[in-house]
């Protein structure tokens, strides 16, 4: 059996929306937004009007009828930690999602629009593998001191999506195989899926694993105190030294890793080297997972936008493919996966859980 099923991924600058009907996609736009447009909102919350009237003009620019529509899925956004899987959009996950209880960030408004537009059909919402999917298995939250426990936030639902794609080329199930997945992007995870569950992962916001574009990943901790007893930058600064200006930014001044790619291809230096920093990274997180998993891993996957770049994607396979064979799933459909979780429980091949 085959649903229609609309999709909302709300981003920091893009809303984007698709209407599957199955898995065949009968319309899909992204709507850029330029920041001008944000700036009278304080908050993310405030912005819901303003991407709702988006999310209708969509729709009846295609003239889609809505009344066809079996259920409505949006991007889960930050939320307590939860296991992986399809959930119900309840009141409690709208209640922590309106007060940015665990978060802010844009994508906290997807089970929101879900939501309203599913009520008003009387069809069901959903969101699927947010972001604060946490799997970790107990002696991977040790961090090295009590007062602090490490945190499972990773790209979650690209990870699994990936992870579902692959089993299925290679002849099996998700749920039966190992995988080391890293999900290279404007932020970087790596993760081990042992038989269906990341086990074990980096935090790939906060300041954890490799380096990327805009975050800095792990940092030496008494330099990085030093810096934020120096007088020199205040908190809110320090932190987007961490998050968003990190990583290439920090070295070379830009996220875009098509100039700094650019930028190696004419030899500058500076460039080769950060860009091989940043593949060494990667490379060794990847080698910290096989021992997650004891070395018996079916495949390390190389998904997101970056692993579209076979220069970049070249040099951790030089590093890795000792380990196990390196398979290559570019980009991160993240729609077709909202879509693909929601078709599993509708046709009752996933039981939805609560929140």
């Amino acid at each position: 059996m085959s649903f229609d099923v609309l999709t909302i991924n709300p981003g920091s600058t893009s809303t984007k929306l698709a209407v599957y009907q199955g898995d065949k996609v009968l319309f899909e736009e992204t709507v850029r937004h330029r920041m001008q447009e944000f700036a009278d909102f304080n908050n993310v919350q405030e912005q819901f009007d303003f991407r709702w009237q988006v999310l209708r003009r969509v729709i009846d620019a295609f003239g889609y009828d809505v009344n066809n529509l079996d259920a409505v899925v949006g991007r889960g956004g930050l939320l307590r930690p939860v296991a992986g899987g399809t959930y119900m959009v309840t009141e409690k996950m709208l209640a922590d999602l309106k007060t940015n209880k665990y978060g802010e960030h844009a994508s906290n408004l997807g089970a929101m629009l879900a939501k309203k537009l599913a009520d008003t059909l009387d069809i069901p919402s959903f969101i699927v593998d947010p972001v604060v999917v946490d799997e970790m298995q107990p002696i991977a939250r040790f961090s090295g001191n009590e007062l602090i426990a490490r945190k499972s936030i990773f790209h979650a639902l690209n990870h699994k999506a990936a992870g579902r794609k692959i089993a299925k080329k290679l002849g099996s199930d998700y749920e039966k195989m190992n995988f080391v997945i890293a999900h290279l992007g404007g932020g970087i995870s790596v993760a081990a899926h042992r038989q269906g569950k990341a086990v074990d992962v980096n935090n790939a916001l906060d300041g954890d694993g490799p380096f990327s574009p805009e975050r800095s990943g792990s940092l030496p901790m008494n330099d990085f105190l030093e810096a934020c007893f120096s007088g020199k930058w205040n908190k809110r600064e320090l932190h987007d030294l961490i998050i968003g200006r990190g990583g290439m930014i920090s070295y070379l001044g830009t996220n875009s890793m098509l100039e700094v790619e650019a930028k190696v291809k004419a030899g500058d230096e500076k460039a080769i080297q950060a860009f091989d920093a940043m593949a060494y990274q990667v490379s060794k997180e990847i080698g910290a997972c096989s021992t997650v998993l004891h070395g018996k891993i079916d495949a390390i996957i190389l998904t997101g936008g970056l692993a579209r770049s076979d220069l970049f994607t070249s040099k951790i396979i030089e590093q890795t493919n000792w380990i196990a064979s390196v398979i290559i799933e570019p980009g991160e459909d993240e729609l077709e996966a909202l879509n693909s979780g929601v078709q599993r429980v509708l046709a009752g091949l996933e039981k939805e859980k609560l929140y």
